[in-house]
C-alpha cells in the first residue's frame, strides 16, 4: 500500500502524472530514473506508483478520453498535505480559487482534491488517511 512518509501540514508531499499514454510514461521514467512500477486499484479506477528503492516517489494514471479529446497534454500535479480536504477546498474557494475535482477518496490512502488558484495554477490537496 502506498504511504506518504510523514506528510507535514502545508508542505508539498506528493506528485502525480496525468499521462496521455501511461504505458509510454512508465517506460520513459523507468529508463530515465530507474523507477519501478506497482499497479494499484483506488475506488473505481486505478493508478501506478513509481517506486525507487523501497520508497514511493510519484504516481501516474491514464488521462480519460474526455481530456485527451480536448487536447489536454500530459501534466504533473503537485499535492500539499492538509488536515481536511473539505475545509481547505472551501477556504480556497473563499479566496478566489475554483474546485476542479471535488474531494474524493483514493482507496484507504488519502482524500484528494484539485483546485485552480486565482492566477490559473493547478494544485492538489492531500489529506492522508489513517
Amino acid at each position: 500500500m502506498m504511504t506518504i512518509p510523514n506528510p507535514e501540514h502545508a508542505r508539498f508531499c506528493w506528485v502525480d502524472l496525468a499521462a496521455s499514454d501511461a504505458e509510454v510514461a512508465k517506460s520513459f521514467y523507468g529508463a530515465l530514473f530507474g523507477w519501478r512500477t506497482q499497479d494499484e486499484n483506488a475506488g473505481s479506477g486505478h493508478f501506478t506508483r513509481f517506486v525507487h528503492g523501497r520508497a514511493d516517489v510519484a504516481s501516474v494514471y491514464q488521462m480519460n478520453r474526455h481530456y485527451l479529446a480536448g487536447g489536454v497534454p500530459s501534466h504533473w500535479t503537485p499535492y500539499v498535505a492538509i488536515s481536511s480536504a473539505e475545509e481547505t477546498a472551501s477556504q480556497a474557494v473563499s479566496l478566489g480559487a475554483k474546485i476542479l475535482v471535488r474531494p474524493f477518496d483514493v482507496g484507504k490512502i488519502a482524500q484528494v482534491c484539485l483546485i485552480q488558484d486565482p492566477g490559473g495554477a493547478l494544485i492538489g490537496l492531500w489529506q492522508q488517511k489513517g
